[in-house]
């Protein structure tokens, strides 16, 4: 399953639903009434279903949830100031706690988050961002509760697996007054090098990333200083990262969240799921990075927004819930992709008119990926030059 990105918004208010890096769970915060408790989705069957799992009293708004692949459901609480950490699961009418311990923030400015699924499915890690540092630890899959496990200078927020083991995260790094994407090693003490290097002055984030093409999704504001816009690149390619028209959208905000698996040498075929938020609501967009358009569909009723995966063949599956369904996955198949070049732009997408303007090239450098080599590009062309992006 693609790797999940998360931005800055993620630190208020976190998603609605969180997805297992293979796909076979979900979990989240349900509302009875006026109480919240936690709630784990099986996704991998004939029909999806929720199974229940609250404890002796209800849970914060702001508890975090995350599935892992053996089924168990990890929850993140704050109690008296202290981060704590404990695995959910069914047993028979009521549910089964397993603390796991607790990590302790001194600094009172201190913010704690989980990060995404790991890849793997067994292991659970959360982001600590301090004063002057960033702090990732190992909150379940561990031998003696959390583990600190790196120290990056400087503020981090985002967090995106570069791989399918679990070993390179990717972080947004606040630091001189930029923010710019850092790879951490979590197998060589958090070993860190750049990955993201647009222009010297250019705020740039990696929003996702797909192990199998290496297909990236970026949000920077190198090509239009003080005005961030969606671009994409390849991990390991010579080329330099592009920013499509069609996905320039001044009136509204578009967050990819997740990119079809399986495509491995065609990057530019992988779709691409939208969340298209604006003043008529929220709807969803899919888009490939070999077309010039966005297709934009109606979300489905109850859509736990910002929720979902793809599958290998190219369907979307979106977690809902309503009065009337509790618990349901729509599928929405892609549509069917024009080469590059054919069709123009298409009359619905979400674009902005205004000419383009040229802006250096992003490089990829020096990320410590096994297998691809990360070398200087070339001069960047138009950032509304869609051509085919090929892996390196």
């Amino acid at each position: 399953m693609e790797a999940v990105g998360v931005d800055e918004g993620a630190w208020a208010t976190g998603p609605g639903c969180v997805i297992a890096a293979d796909g076979t769970y979900a979990a989240r915060l349900a509302l009875d009434g006026a109480s919240w408790y936690p709630e784990r989705w099986t996704l991998d069957g004939p029909e999806p279903y929720a199974v229940p799992l609250p404890v002796n009293q209800p849970e914060e708004p702001g508890t975090e949830v995350l599935p892992l692949s053996d089924g168990r459901v990890l929850i993140h609480r704050v109690v008296d100031g202290r981060h704590t950490f404990s695995l959910l699961y069914p047993t028979g009418p009521g549910t089964g706690e397993l603390p796991l311990g607790a990590v302790e923030c001194p600094d009172g400015d201190t913010r704690l988050r989980l990060l995404p699924p790991a890849p793997g499915g067994e292991r659970a890690y959360a982001l600590a961002v301090g004063r002057g540092s960033t702090t990732v630890w190992l909150v379940a899959g561990g031998a003696f509760g959390p583990e600190h496990v790196a120290e990056v200078p400087g503020h981090c927020s985002g967090g995106v697996w570069l791989d399918r083991t679990g070993r390179l995260l990717a972080l947004d790094r606040f630091r001189g007054g930029r923010t710019k994407t850092v790879v951490v090693d979590l197998e060589r003490g958090g070993e860190m090098s750049p990955l993201l290097q647009i222009t010297e002055r250019s705020n740039d984030r990696l929003l996702l990333a797909d192990a199998d093409s290496g297909l990236l999704l970026i949000r920077s504001d190198a090509p239009s200083p003080g005005h961030d816009r969606l671009g994409w690149g390849v991990l390991g390619s010579t080329l330099p990262v592009r920013f499509p028209d069609c996905l320039r959208a001044p009136e509204h905000f578009v967050t990819p969240f997740a990119i079809q698996p399986g495509q491995v040498l065609t990057p530019e075929t992988c779709a691409v799921a939208l969340r298209i938020d604006g003043p008529a609501g929220t709807w969803l967009g899919i888009w490939r990075p070999a077309e010039r358009h966005v297709h934009q569909l109606p979300a489905p009723a109850g859509w736990l927004a910002g929720t979902g995966l793809w599958t290998r063949e190219g369907v979307l599956q979106l977690p809902y819930t309503t009065g009337a369904v509790r618990c349901g996955v729509a599928r929405v198949g892609a549509p069917a992709g024009a080469g590059e070049g054919e069709g123009g732009p298409d009359r619905d997408a979400v674009q902005d008119p205004a000419p383009p303007v040229a802006a250096r090239p992003v490089p990829l450098q020096q990320a410590p990926l096994k297998g691809r080599v990360v070398r200087p590009v070339a001069p960047a062309p138009s950032p509304a030059d869609t051509s085919v992006v090929t892996a390196g």
